[in-house]
């Protein structure tokens, strides 16, 4: 009868609890004083585990603060299909209001932008794991608009598609990191609205008057 084997030494990941305190120690230390000062050494100490046992999850600080931080990032579901871009639209402003106006999230995620514009390697994970998944969850919710015939497949892929796509992100991040709080439901709705009828207005006004 054959025993079972063991896993070599150094390959065993952090076992659930440990990977939660390394989460929290990540947020915290990230909150207190930001990922410039941020290093696997401090986190490590933080969590109560070994420098090692970080490094063997992850090759380096950008891609564990990434990893982390892209936990609360991107729904792992879908966008919500409300059966209208003007209500799918609405899904998604709710949906990053929320996730930058995070308790744990609000004072990391602009710190982390003006990091990344000094460091290309953080500018690319943050491409990959937060920026890249949330523009193609707005890009889905354009494809959809295509399905139902509300925009042309021309608008959901060219520059306008672009530019709604931005908008959609850039508002609630500029009402939360510069004027200091979220856009309301009523703001959300309004600008649902207005990225909506900006994109579907062509179709009205095209029509010769009678």
């Amino acid at each position: 009868m054959s025993t079972p084997r063991r896993a070599p030494s150094g390959a065993a990941v952090l076992r659930p609890e440990l990977t939660e305190a390394v989460v929290d120690a990540v947020l915290a230390e990230l909150a207190e004083v930001g990922h410039g000062r941020l290093s696997m050494q401090r986190v490590a100490a933080r969590a109560g585990v070994g420098k090692s046992a970080l490094y063997r999850r992850w090759p380096g600080k950008d891609e564990m603060v990434m990893d982390v931080v892209g936990r609360f990032g991107v729904p792992a579901e879908p966008p919500p299909d409300t059966g209208t871009l003007v209500g799918d639209l609405h899904a998604l402003v709710v949906g990053m209001r929320d996730w930058l106006d995070h308790p744990r999230l609000a004072s990391i995620v602009p710190d982390l932008l003006a990091e990344s514009r000094r460091s290309p390697r953080l500018a690319e994970a943050f491409r990959e794991r937060l920026s890249g998944p949330r523009r193609d969850r707005s890009r889905e919710v354009l494809a959809r608009a295509v399905a139902r015939g509300e925009i042309t497949p021309e608008q959901a892929g060219g520059v306008e598609a672009e530019l709604v796509v931005d908008l959609l992100g850039s508002v609630p991040f500029w009402r939360v990191a510069v004027h200091g709080g979220p856009i309301d439901d009523e703001g959300a709705a309004a600008l649902a609205r207005l990225v909506a009828r900006g994109m579907t207005a062509p179709h009205r006004v095209g029509r010769r008057p009678s």
